[in-house]
């Protein structure tokens, strides 16, 4: 995770939807502190998204903010990527972090429950991630990502990322879980909102009300 804006409370991870306009993904980053921004391959060829990834990451580097692609490894390296985020088995994890670790961060996700999650956590991961992407469509955070969340950050000293929903204020639930970073998507890029002014409203949210970690 970027630490060049290091504060001492739940950080916003940025999450481009399906279908998102690179210009709509720089766009948000300009609303305000933004610790990484994760681009999934989803359906895509990996022509277009490599051509995605190309025009986004520069952009979001000179913003301070890591860059983490979640699909094709060999595009992670060819962009100059920050991290690759690895939703597979545990020997998959293992072997993506054997490879990697020395050049890029590597996160992970996929976990449904805590047994899944420990077993991810053994691999020691640079982070691991409750929730599943562009299932953020209902106003609140799935109630299991919560409460995932919320004893992974009790127990694990690894970090965890927790999906918000699509309502920006439902980053005040995931940031009660003690969750170091919270992960929106859909409420930042809905019809009608302004990315920008989504991910300033997001971080005066946090601001006001998120708790504070110990040094």
């Amino acid at each position: 995770m970027n630490d060049a804006t290091p504060l001492n409370r739940c950080r916003i991870v940025l999450i481009a939807p399906p279908g998102a306009a690179a210009e709509q993904v720089v766009a948000a980053l300009g609303g305000g502190d933004v610790a990484s921004l994760i681009l999934p391959q989803y359906e895509a060829d990996e022509a277009s998204f490599q051509a995605f990834a190309e025009t986004v990451t520069p952009a979001a580097q000179a913003a301070g903010v890591a860059v983490i692609i979640a699909g094709d490894t060999r595009i992670a390296g060819r962009i100059h990527a920050d991290g690759i985020h690895v939703e597979t088995s545990k020997a998959e994890l293992a072997e993506t972090i054997e490879k990697f670790q020395d050049k890029m961060m590597v996160g992970a996700g996929g976990a449904k429950t805590r047994d899944d999650a420990l077993e991810l956590g053994e691999e020691r991961p640079d982070y691991i991630f409750f929730g599943r992407f562009g299932y953020d469509n209902k106003p609140e955070p799935h109630s299991r990502n919560l409460s995932l969340g919320r004893w992974w950050a009790e127990v694990i000293e690894i970090p965890c990322i927790v999906l918000a929903g699509s309502d920006l204020s439902s980053v005040e639930a995931v940031a009660a879980t003690g969750a170091e970073f919270v992960a929106l998507s859909s409420a930042v890029f809905a019809e009608g909102v302004n990315p920008a002014e989504a991910i300033a409203h997001a971080n005066a949210l946090l601001e006001e009300h998120a708790p504070r970690f110990e040094n």
